[in-house]
């Protein structure tokens, strides 16, 4: 039986309510319960929910935990303090992964979680400048020691780079007018708060899209967050190295919240559970059978209670892929 997360007051406490607490508990179990210590990756530790739950309920895990905003580790070191001697802490990006793991002297993990996106505590941070809907400085920053907010990008960006951002990273068909329209206003004035853009966006979207499109921000504030975040790039790196640091039976879980994060995600699990013997051949050659296996087919979707429980829960989709087989690099860390 599940380990029971939460209420949702204790959760909101925290400034966090887990997506898919217990789901996500439930596609881990296989790697994770066993009598020997088991080592899991929590690598968007957030403020430490899907931490805490695991944690409760697999008794002799060990969490790595990595996060690169110093405020929600700060507030899952409290949370997870009852645990504290079967926890690491790390303040890096999660594609810091590699040496994370050689800090803490672990060759191998059973588990990997990424919660991918910024999180609800982040959203409803204002002075973090990550929700369109609250006025508040340009920032955007996960970690707030990096150097480019969201207000550096508008001020300096070129027209082709501003354009570039927003339709590669929020898929706006109006990216280049919307550049247009930024440089205009930057020439008056530099953009230093979320109200200004948000005004602005209204004005350089058509109507007809306003009206049927979301709101005419979302898209705009998400290519900046990742701009100012290199999130892509992040996963891009940080995913495969999980995957190799995973032992023989080991799992990793993806949550992805938009089409850009899932397609990488989709991308890199289609290829580590492919054979790479050449097409046509009668046998499999030797050394060429995949490596991993699928544990989910396509992308799981939240169910309708978890929806009632956490609307924020609404666009992940869900990806899940185990080691079947050692390969060169991670023999040295199997377990048979």
């Amino acid at each position: 039986m599940d380990a029971q997360i939460g209420d949702q007051g204790d959760d909101r406490d925290h400034g966090h309510l887990p997506v898919l607490a217990a789901r996500m508990a439930e596609l881990l179990a296989p790697s994770l319960e066993s009598g020997d210590e088991r080592v899991l990756v929590d690598a968007t530790l957030g403020a430490g929910g899907h931490a805490e739950l695991m944690l409760n309920r697999f008794p002799n895990l060990r969490l790595v935990g990595i996060d690169r905003d110093a405020h929600a580790l700060a507030i899952a070191e409290k949370r997870l303090a009852p645990m504290a001697d079967r926890i690491s802490l790390h303040q890096a990006r999660f594609d810091q992964l590699p040496q994370v793991l050689a800090d803490a002297a672990i060759d191998g993990i059973d588990g990997a979680l990424f919660d991918l996106g910024v999180s609800s505590m982040q959203l409803d941070q204002p002075g973090r400048g990550f929700a369109y809907a609250i006025d508040a400085p340009l920032d955007m920053r996960m970690n707030d020691e990096d150097g480019l907010t969201a207000a550096d990008v508008l001020n300096t960006y070129s027209h082709g780079e501003l354009a570039r951002v927003l339709s590669e990273y929020g898929e706006e068909r109006f990216a280049g007018r919307i550049a247009s329209a930024v440089i205009a206003e930057r020439e008056k004035e530099p953009f230093t708060t979320s109200a200004r853009l948000v005004a602005l966006l209204y004005q350089a979207i058509p109507a007809a899209t306003r009206r049927t499109g979301g709101h005419p921000a979302k898209r705009t504030f998400q290519a900046l967050r990742i701009e100012v975040n290199h999130e892509l790039d992040a996963i891009r790196a940080a995913v495969p190295a999980a995957l190799d640091a995973t032992r023989v039976g080991g799992r990793v879980a993806v949550m992805s919240y938009q089409s850009l994060e899932d397609r990488i995600i989709k991308r890199e699990f289609a290829t580590r559970t492919t054979s790479t013997s050449p097409r046509g051949l009668p046998v499999e050659l030797p050394g060429t059978a995949p490596r991993f296996r699928l544990i989910t087919r396509g992308a799981e979707r939240p169910d309708a209670a978890e929806l009632e429980r956490n609307p924020r829960s609404a666009p992940v989709r869900v990806r899940v892929i185990e080691r079947v087989a050692a390969d060169h690099t991670a023999e040295r860390g199997s377990r048979a």
